[in-house]
């Protein structure tokens, strides 16, 4: 069995990390180049930096900032926010980046992810899913969550493996930033539709909360943001307890 990764996320808008529930009431929660060398440091087993407000913004993800957290880390970093071609990776790949995630420009335009994993290789490749229930449905979400489709959460997860994905992060807004635990039940259920690693995100409070996720939402990697930034937990702590549950980590 492949070991369990434990990602740290920051969400990074106007240079600042920062923090919100179900993708609202944004609080500041520190400088993303000094939180970036902690987490190493500290045995995270990879880093997001997610520019959340580039795509609503309409501009490019923040090159020099990719490139300064980069100098800091020595673990696989994946950057995310308003990358709509291959121009746009080789320019974080050049920062430092060593994968990409792309969100709503690949719902505007399926065919970015097999023009990107062509140019780069599947492994390259995150697509990140943000999605809560309406009616009944999980539906995705486009621009930070700002804007509701019609698309089944389960269908394109399944598209975006067809299109050339090597691994999807799937947030629920539903639980973000509760604390309240990952969506178990939907994430077990995009795992069981596709054949790539699956990292869940959205809802961590405890360390119980990923023991949760990797056993019953048998998801390959869990993300969190507040749980890390505010200090409920250690990386060190959760990576021991987990070992403890008898889940294989790093």
């Amino acid at each position: 069995m492949l070991t369990k990764r434990i990602i740290p996320c920051l969400d990074v808008k106007d240079g600042r990390t920062v923090k919100g529930v179900n993708f609202v009431d944004l609080v500041d929660a520190g400088d993303p180049v000094e939180q970036a060398a902690i987490y190493a440091d500290e045995g995270a087993d990879e880093l997001v930096f997610l520019d959340i407000a580039a795509t609503s913004d309409h501009r490019k993800t923040m090159v020099d900032l990719v490139a300064e957290v980069a100098k800091q880390v020595n673990i696989p970093f994946t950057v995310g926010g308003g990358i709509r071609n291959v121009d746009d990776v080789n320019k974080l790949l050049y920062a430092g980046a060593d994968k990409i995630s792309i969100n709503s420009a690949a719902v505007r335009r399926p065919e970015l992810i097999t023009e990107l994993a062509k140019a780069f290789g599947t492994q390259c490749i995150t697509v990140a899913i943000d999605a809560k229930v309406i009616d009944g449905r999980w539906i995705v979400h486009l621009n930070g969550g700002r804007l509701p489709t019609n698309i089944d959460l389960f269908d394109w997860a399944r598209q975006v493996e067809d299109m050339g994905a090597g691994e999807i992060l799937f947030t629920s807004m539903d639980h973000d930033g509760t604390k309240h635990g990952f969506a178990v039940a939907a994430t077990a259920h995009v795992s069981d539709v596709v054949n790539i690693p699956i990292i869940a995100s959205g809802g961590a409070g405890s360390a119980k909360h990923f023991e949760d996720v990797f056993k019953n939402g048998r998801a390959d990697a869990a993300l969190a943001a507040s749980i890390f930034h505010f200090g409920a937990v250690s990386i060190p702590e959760l990576k021991s307890y987990l070992k403890a549950q008898n889940l294989p980590i790093r």
